[in-house]
């Protein structure tokens, strides 16, 4: 009777995990699967696991995130972890756009929003020398679309 109890307790949690994942990961553009043997170029680097969990977190855990400077519907601001120069935000859309180089006309919304964002702080924080930068698949340390705003 435990063991039955034991198989139906595990077989009920991987079907909530499986469940779970599938909302979690239901908004995020599709990208290769996990496949650690016979990898052949599909297997996701560090950097697109990282970019995969940021934009599940953004998406569905935004009101977590550390040191929100802004947030839209659309576009959350954070200040930087490790802060290159005075003023240093992350401007991430909140939809799931690896790189500017996939950008698609359902995504024009978002990255509108952003620079309106991105405006309004230089506004209200009267940055004068400033720097606004994206980086492309090779230089990035998260693969997912996010912004530099810098100021000295």
């Amino acid at each position: 009777m435990t063991r039955i109890r034991t198989i139906l307790l595990v077989a009920t949690a991987l079907l909530l995990g499986v469940l779970l994942g599938g909302y979690l990961f239901s908004d995020s553009q599709p990208r290769s699967f996990l496949a650690l043997n016979k990898c052949e170029g599909k297997c996701l680097q560090a950097n697109e696991l990282v970019g995969l969990m940021a934009s599940v977190g953004i998406q569905r855990f935004s009101a977590l995130a550390p040191s929100v400077i802004k947030e839209t519907d659309k576009t959350i601001v954070l200040e930087h972890p490790s802060p290159h120069a005075r003023v240093h935000y992350l401007v991430i859309p909140k939809k799931d756009i690896k790189n500017i180089g996939e950008f698609s006309d359902s995504d024009a919304d978002y990255l509108i929003d952003a620079f309106k964002v991105v405006s309004e702080i230089i506004r209200e924080k009267n940055l004068v020398d400033y720097q606004l930068i994206t980086n492309g698949p090779g230089y990035q340390s998260a693969t997912y679309l996010h912004f530099h705003l810098t100021a000295r």
